[in-house]
């Protein structure tokens, strides 16, 4: 086996000369998922990422590499009805909350909070709401309990942001078992993403949305489910992930064990034994996987669930790409003094940036 050090010259030798008699497997083993500055072309030579093709190269191989760990991403079915049913609605003072249920795929129903602004009928942007990890999960970020300060779908409605907020399987009111032995997903991760892509179907789907400024925003385990489902659905233009991810390497020193739940993806450790080195995706290539989408990362200087330093090295090679796309100042990160929270200065700049990103609703 080739060392670290070999690996990497190896790498470069590769660019430099562009051997394409180089075996594929050992092609594929040189991909440093830290490392976007190259691309295995159709002839499995590494290549420069030099345009914007070369990346969506790369970014392919990204969306494989994820599935592979997660699962397939189903086939959309278009048309396929979502049958949202309303359970109960209160008036706030702002908005409409509405209990909702809606089907991602037959035999389910997620259930989610839907909050509608008052006002005159429009087309508004809109806001897909993923909560951390909580027994309530829906009814934290919709203000129904938990902490205020990740209140942020009440917050945005009072906004004039319409705001899907739904539970991840097993939280709040969606009891989900993942080992049942129909379950058609290999991972919990993936079966969110899936939930998430349904509720954008819905959102598109709505009069009150403008489907061309639609968003995502979520805290820990909602900030990293944010960033899963954006680089499936394109149609989020714009992203908020609050202490959502670090590099794997930073992750509690490379202990991956946190990851690995039914809940998430089981596959980091049953087939790369919860080793950064043998995972074959990193959050570097997946915030590049979004470019040249905005994206808006809040990253606490004491978070000790997610390292800083591997945020920061993270949203630099991230950076590289967005430049390329010409689109660098879409790409925004703030560093709050604080712990693994999600703090009021910081929510209260995101909601401006999103009117910004997404433009504000009319008298709002």
């Amino acid at each position: 086996m080739l060392t670290h050090k070999l690996k990497r010259a190896a790498a470069v030798y590769l660019l430099a000369v562009g051997v394409a008699s180089f075996a594929r497997a050992q092609t594929v083993e040189l991909l440093d998922h830290t490392d976007l500055s190259y691309f295995i072309d159709d002839e499995d030579v590494a290549r420069p990422v030099q345009i914007a093709d070369d990346w969506q190269q790369r970014r392919r191989a990204i969306l494989k590499s994820l599935q592979e760990v997660m699962g397939p991403l189903p086939d959309p079915q278009p048309g396929a009805p979502l049958d949202a049913q309303t359970i109960e609605e209160v008036a706030m003072p702002k908005y409409v909350r509405r209990k909702i249920t809606y089907v991602p795929e037959s035999g389910d129903r997620v259930p989610a909070y839907l909050l509608l602004p008052r006002g005159e009928p429009r087309r508004r942007p809109a806001m897909l709401c993923l909560h951390q990890t909580t027994d309530i999960g829906k009814g934290e970020p919709a203000g129904l309990g938990g902490l205020g300060t990740l209140h942020y779908a009440h917050e945005l409605a009072e906004r004039g942001f319409v705001c899907l907020v739904p539970d991840y399987p097993s939280f709040g009111d969606y009891p989900y078992d993942f080992n049942r032995a129909d379950e058609p997903y290999v991972s919990g991760s993936m079966k969110a993403i899936w939930n998430n892509i349904r509720g954008v179907d819905l959102l598109v789907e709505m009069p009150e949305v403008d489907a061309e400024r639609i968003g995502v925003i979520g805290h820990s385990l909602g900030g990293h489910n944010a960033i899963f489902t954006a680089v499936f659905d394109e149609r989020l233009k714009a992203v908020v992930t609050s202490c959502g991810f670090t590099g794997f390497q930073h992750y509690y020193g490379g202990n991956l064990q946190g990851w690995t739940s039914d809940r998430y993806m089981p596959r980091i450790r049953e087939q790369y034994g919860n080793d950064p080195r043998r995972v074959p995706f990193d959050f570097h290539e997946l915030i590049a996987a979004i470019a040249p989408r905005s994206v808006f990362v809040s990253a606490p200087l004491r978070d000790d669930n997610f390292e800083l330093q591997g945020v920061r090295e993270v949203v630099a090679a991230a950076s590289v790409i967005y430049r390329l796309h010409g689109a660098e100042a879409k790409l925004h990160a703030e560093y709050p003094d604080a712990p693994h929270e999600f703090p009021t200065p910081v929510r209260e700049q995101v909601y401006e940036w999103l009117l910004q990103e997404l433009g504000a609703a009319p008298g709002n």
